[in-house]
């Protein structure tokens, strides 16, 4: 992989790269993780498709603004990193709280993206509080690798408490149901069959409220499918942009003269 660093409002924000045949698939982390989480699934995508996981300002290797960036902030950084990495337009792979970032760049900039794979998309309006979702939390965990738990430690340090927590509070404020009629691109739903955090229900009503959403359930997996299931997640998003993206024209091209520099 690649690692490639872009200024984005005066910050050096990180992403890693897998080049491959377009359309680019840009992945959008979690709420106080970071890249980490998608470099099996980008690994094993890039040989079929150019794939990228980026760290959103504040987040892994990226610089930020002491006071965190709000869910607003972090979509608006996401479209001005794509620019500053020469790629005019992307399908956006969100994880948990990435979905929400993933479904705001889209409303914000919707020349931008042409298409979304929201994979366990947060937050179910059931169980919007704290404690309701740390209990589906403790449920979700025995589904997860336990190496997960290492690269989560980790990217909080990095993050710092003051971040990771209003990233959190962001996840709880943010109504996505309100959005998702708005998303007038393919989208492609993803759920692992053993998520707590996203049941069965939550991910079929997201999936209704698209206008162009399909579902697919992968077996064997917990909330974190990019990390634990990277090969099926992979089949998944490749049959998706082959048959559903096609129509929509997405760009796969880069402007070498823009791209940030490689580290």
């Amino acid at each position: 992989m690649q690692r490639i660093t872009a200024a984005v409002s005066g910050w050096p924000v990180v992403a890693w790269r897998s080049a491959g045949r377009g359309p680019s698939v840009v992945c959008v982390h979690g709420a106080g993780v970071s890249s980490r989480e998608f470099q099996p699934f980008i690994e094993v995508l890039g040989r079929r498709r150019d794939a990228w996981t980026v760290d959103l300002p504040g987040f892994g290797a990226s610089g930020g603004p002491p006071r965190p960036l709000g869910l607003r902030a972090l979509a608006d950084a996401v479209a001005e990193w794509l620019t500053a990495v020469g790629l005019e337009q992307a399908v956006l792979l969100g994880g948990s709280f990435g979905c929400q970032v993933a479904v705001e760049a889209a409303v914000r900039h919707p020349d931008r993206i042409t298409g979304l794979v929201l994979v366990g998309p947060t937050v179910d309006p059931a169980a919007r509080g704290f404690l309701r979702q740390l209990l589906r939390w403790v449920r979700n965990a025995p589904h997860e690798q336990a190496s997960m738990a290492v690269l989560n430690l980790a990217d909080y340090r990095d993050a710092g408490v003051r971040r990771v927590a209003c990233t959190f509070t962001e996840t709880l404020r943010d109504r996505i149901e309100d959005k998702l009629p708005h998303i007038l691109v393919p989208t492609l739903v993803v759920r692992g069959a053993y998520d707590r955090l996203v049941p069965q229900e939550w991910a079929e009503e997201v999936t209704r409220l698209l206008p162009a959403g399909r579902l697919a359930v992968v077996p064997k997996a917990g909330h974190m499918v990019p990390y634990r299931r990277p090969h099926a997640l992979a089949g998944l998003v490749s049959d998706f942009l082959a048959h559903q993206c096609a129509a929509t024209g997405a760009n796969d091209r880069t402007r070498p003269e823009q791209s940030g520099a490689a580290g």
